[in-house]
């Protein structure tokens, strides 16, 4: 709850550090120079709400918890403390040795999802101007980018949510799918509460009876990888009970045809076989859902993290537009976006194949656009490169040197054993961090950099909405802001200008470079963010002429997406056809089980920060095996027994926890601890063939007793 600091006089209000929520809350300086976070009611997302993360985020800032100086690998292996010119000399050394010796796609580049939009910006930018390298991407592409890619092909764009999170407790139903709110973005969950209040329905879709189910009117448990049966099941019912929106699908969609033919195959009966979802219950589904004159569906990493996952969640849309509940008032597809900046993370160029303002990097306008704004010819920047796994994969082979900033692959990255092997391969590893973390326990150098209550930036909320984090405190002596560390690489390996370390120099930059693109952010500057609470994108510059009666009136941004037309040439959204095919790995006699992941309120992500703070790690201090009882009894396994979950790619051990909120077929574990507990040793690297999401959700395992 404390950070050290100077002093600052007054309350600063920002956003939190953590989910995509991007909670408001306010930080107070206290004696002796730390700073109290508080609630902040007047943000309309969580109004005041924070969950235990964000009431102790300032922890991470404190003394002992976070880096104070930059360390390098000294002569016997050990990280040891150095100055900062020494740090990016030797950074900078290394990679342009490696780019003479190997050429420029031999350096890479792995961003965060948690970066602000000024660093995910200036990253994407320092890769393909000063490294001249294709070589980037970041782990957001294990969070939503199949979310992204379905989005994209059904309605021109990808935006998380097309409309606030205020529109849905005035909603008739929401099915929510492989999301639970309850423990990972708990501010939330009085929405889905206002919801069933006000008269409305949730359905939630998940493996585990989670905290969020319970609160359900209606629990679908399907079998891990099957979502995308029991999407095309509804489907079928939809049509065969002659609940098909025919006015709107004629109006406003195209390919209905082909997407209704794919439907039809997969009957209740198959379904129910597929994903263990009885055909009542189905039935009931589809009644809820189209019962009231608006409904929603929301996904998140269950159907998205999944080599099928663009599929799964084209096949939700697929329902949402065959039964009008799209581009209409509460109605909609939308993904809860789970890292902090993940939306706009992926929005400015961080990401293999896109430049800002979700610009295609093949298209040569959006070429020529951005490399105007850069100064640079358009020839000169690199083609798209290797998704995230794809990356971490050719790590000490193809690519010999790797600068990471805000991740920490070690623990999230799938087949995680195998990523750490990869890393030790490098030529070199530069790591730069607040703390840390396991992926920086490898570095040949890390970079001790600034985070959230020291700094200023934007992100970009599940919602759409922009937002202004500031600066509370002054960092630490020897702690520099991320941007510092940009200018002072690039100015070392010869680019002397374009690297600015004001992060709203930065933000007037993206702002021109995102003008016009899908994510447009020309007509947000900081002072419209600080004054009106954020401001949604796509939010264009005036162009004197929008507005008759007021040319020069800015625009008011975007809160509703797709109400008068979709972002597609013609308007209308696309149906895709789709069909059920098994996961990548299904269980067979030697691993009879199904392992799926996921995250528990009381930590986040990797870990790296929040396993630093006592309350956090009181609530939540290791990994655990969610089990069936019958599974149990089957092992001969007690509560608390140390249970093996091993699976083609390494074995993972940690206690059991019995539970009958789980399928019997079917084992959960948290994936926030490094160490024998690393759930994601175990996770399968299988790629969805359009996103490169890997398969998180789904593998076969077998699951057995440890004896000491």
């Amino acid at each position: 709850m404390q950070s050290t600091g100077t002093r600052n006089p007054a309350t600063t209000p920002t956003h939190c550090p953590y989910c995509a929520l991007q909670c408001g809350m306010n930080l107070t300086p206290v004696e002796g120079g730390t700073v109290e976070v508080s609630e902040r009611a007047d943000f309309p997302v969580n109004r005041g709400a924070l969950c235990g993360k964000g009431r102790t985020a300032a922890a991470v800032l404190a003394p002992g918890a976070r880096l104070t100086s930059p360390l390098v690998r000294s002569g016997d292996g050990a990280l040891v403390p150095a100055g900062w010119d020494e740090a990016l000399d030797r950074i900078a050394g290394n990679l342009e040795r490696t780019r003479a010796r190997y050429g420029a796609d031999a350096l890479g580049v792995f961003g965060g999802g948690g970066l602000t939009n000024e660093k995910a910006y200036a990253l994407g930018k320092f890769a393909r101007v000063v490294l001249g390298t294709s070589q980037i991407d970041y782990n957001g592409r294990f969070c939503m980018s199949s979310a992204a890619a379905a989005g994209t092909r059904a309605f021109g764009l990808d935006r998380g949510l097309p409309f606030p999170l205020e529109d849905v407790p005035r909603t008739g139903c929401v099915i929510l799918v492989g999301s639970n709110p309850a423990e990972t973005m708990p501010p939330s969950l009085r929405y889905f509460t206002e919801l069933r209040e006000n008269g409305g329905t949730l359905i939630v879709v998940d493996p585990r009876r989670t905290k969020t189910a319970e609160q359900a009117d209606l629990h679908l448990a399907p079998r891990p990888g099957t979502d995308l049966a029991l999407a095309l099941g509804m489907l079928h019912l939809v049509v065969a009970e002659g609940r098909v929106d025919e006015a709107y699908v004629e109006e406003r969609t195209s390919g209905w045809e082909e997407a209704r033919a794919a439907a039809m195959a997969h009957w209740p009966e198959h379904v129910e076989r597929i994903t263990g979802v009885s055909v009542p219950e189905l039935r009931e589904a589809v009644r809820l859902f189209c019962a009231p004159e608006a409904a929603m569906v929301l996904t998140a990493r269950g159907p998205e993290q999944q080599a099928k996952g663009t599929d799964t969640v084209g096949a939700w849309i697929n329902l949402c537009l065959a039964t009008g509940r799209a581009g209409r008032p509460l109605s909609g597809y939308g993904c809860l976006t789970g890292q902090g900046n993940g939306q706009g993370g992926r929005e400015h160029g961080q990401k293999a194949d896109q430049l800002p303002g979700y610009r295609k990097l093949t298209d040569p306008a959006a070429r020529r656009h951005v490399a105007g704004v850069w100064g640079v010819d358009p020839d000169s920047l690199p083609g798209p490169g290797r998704s995230a796994y794809e990356l971490l994969d050719a790590l000490g082979t193809d690519v010999r040197s790797l600068l990471v900033m805000g991740s920490n692959p070690v623990v999230s990255a799938p087949r995680a054993a195998h990523v750490e092997e990869r890393l030790r391969s490098l030529d070199f590893l530069a790591v730069c961090d607040v703390v840390l973390s396991e992926t920086a326990e490898l570095a040949d150098v890390v970079l001790p950099v600034t985070q959230w209550a020291e700094e200023t930036g934007t992100t970009t909320s599940l919602e759409g909405r922009v937002l202004l984090r500031r600066r509370a405190i002054t960092p630490p002596d020897g702690v520099r802001g991320d941007l510092e560390v940009l200018h002072g690489l690039a100015g070392r390996l010869g680019v002397e200008k374009g690297f600015p370390t004001d992060p709203e120099e930065v933000f007037e930059e993206l702002r021109r470079a995102s003008a016009g693109g899908p994510a447009d952010y020309s007509g947000i500057d900081y002072r419209r963010l600080a004054e009106e609470n954020g401001v949604f994108w796509p939010c264009p510059a005036p162009t004197g002429g929008d507005d008759a009666r007021n040319p020069t009136a800015p625009h008011p941004g975007t809160p509703r997406l797709f109400l008068d037309r979709f972002a597609t040439d013609d308007g209308r959204a696309r149906f895709v056809p789709v069909a059920h095919r098994p996961s990548a790995e299904e269980p067979d006699d030697e691993y009879p089980v199904l392992l799926t992941t996921g995250r528990v309120v009381s930590q986040y992500q990797s870990g790296a920060q929040t396993r630093r703070v006592a309350e956090l790690n009181a609530a939540a201090p290791g990994p655990f095996v969610e089990l069936h009882p019958r599974l149990a009894a089957r092992l001969g396994a007690a509560e608390g027994d140390p249970l093996a979950v091993v699976s083609r790619r390494g074995r993972a051990v940690a206690p059991a926890r019995i539970t009958s909120g789980i399928r019997p077929d079917t084992v959960f574990m948290p994936f926030h601890w490094p160490g024998e507990g690393r759930a994601n040793t175990l996770t399968n690297p299988a790629l969805d063939p359009t996103s490169r999401m890997p398969e998180f959700k789904v593998c076969a395992v077998r699951v057995e007793t440890v004896t000491s």
